[in-house]
């Protein structure tokens, strides 16, 4: 079987498995890759951005290179090949387990339960919930949403396309790094650096491809383009203001704004100022986009990877 083969059906069965089961319930590979990193931080941690480097350097190549090691072995066996694939690309996406937090908060919204949903807002992002009134937190959800959907889903089947298991399993790792270190708090100022710039540029195809589908799959997609065009360059990300953006555009809400983060205040610009505030019942429709959007990530990566595999073989004819 021809590796572009191998990851068409492999992210196909990796991605149906995610919607199926969510993720994995205990052996988290994600969450064993963070145990590991806390443990190098603790060794590596210095206030200089020359030790995050190689701290992210470490992380990052050791996470890549061992998953590229599994998947030369198991080019031997086709059939162990799609199943490597499909088991990394189901243990990387998470946008099951997003929507099913998000929906979470939303019906205890919708219940007027507005304690249960800050309680289990953190599950979703690192905002103070005890900050927000009941639009801020349905807002901080949307968001979170928009964000996520590019971070956890679309920038890992991605770089799936562009590198098979070591691509899905680097691009989960620096987008877990960034989690971890890359935030702007005084003791990562310096050494999260390395691993926050990182994370930019790895997240910046899947951030366009996640607001041109949510353009092309939403609601409005007038409205998309043009909150995606006018205010997107606002936001302090480079990639999660083109995925906010366009769902704001297409969802036809207001997002942004002050938000609270571990007692730290910003002011970020809003986008889609014509947009009404959201509501309760944005989340669902948040969702339903976020799972419009996986559908046509999957389809756009796939033919994607079929295309230039038919390509290069004809090139080599």
């Amino acid at each position: 079987m021809r590796a572009d083969h191998v990851y068409a059906y492999g992210a196909t069965a990796g991605v149906l498995g995610d919607l199926l089961l969510g993720d994995p319930r205990r052996g988290h590979p994600v969450a064993g890759f963070g145990r590991v990193a806390g443990a190098l931080e603790r060794r590596l941690w210095r206030d200089h951005r020359g030790a995050g480097a190689l701290y992210t350097a470490l992380c990052v190549g050791g996470a890549a290179a061992g998953a590229g090691i599994a998947a030369r072995a198991a080019r031997r066996s086709p059939g162990t090949a799609l199943a490597l694939t499909a088991a990394t690309t189901w243990a990387v996406v998470g946008g099951t387990s997003l929507g099913r937090e998000a929906r979470a908060v939303g019906g205890a919204l919708a219940a007027g339960d507005a304690e249960t949903a800050r309680e289990r807002l953190p599950h979703l992002c690192g905002r103070d919930p005890q900050a927000l009134d009941e639009p801020g937190i349905a807002r901080a959800v949307v968001e979170s949403v928009a964000e996520n959907t590019s971070d956890a889903v679309v920038g890992a089947l991605v770089w799936g396309a562009l590198g098979g298991v070591p691509g899905l399993v680097g691009f989960r790792a620096v987008n877990t790094l960034d989690a971890m270190v890359g935030h702007r708090s005084a003791r990562y100022r310096r050494f999260g650096w390395a691993s926050a710039r990182l994370d930019d540029v790895a997240g910046w195809p899947g951030a366009r491809l996640t607001a041109v589908l949510a353009t092309a799959l939403g609601p409005d997609p007038r409205g998309a383009v043009r909150a995606w065009r006018t205010d997107a360059a606002k936001h302090p990300s480079p990639n999660a203001g083109r995925a906010e953006a366009a769902f704001a555009g297409a969802l036809g809400v207001r997002l942004g704004g002050t938000l609270s983060y571990g007692g730290r205040v910003e002011h970020r610009p809003v986008l889609n100022a014509a947009g009404r505030p959201v509501l309760a019942g944005d989340i669902e429709r948040a969702v339903r986009l976020s799972r419009r959007v996986t559908a046509g990530a999957l389809a756009v990566c796939v033919a994607g990877r079929l295309f230039t595999g038919a390509l290069l073989r004809r090139g080599r004819a």
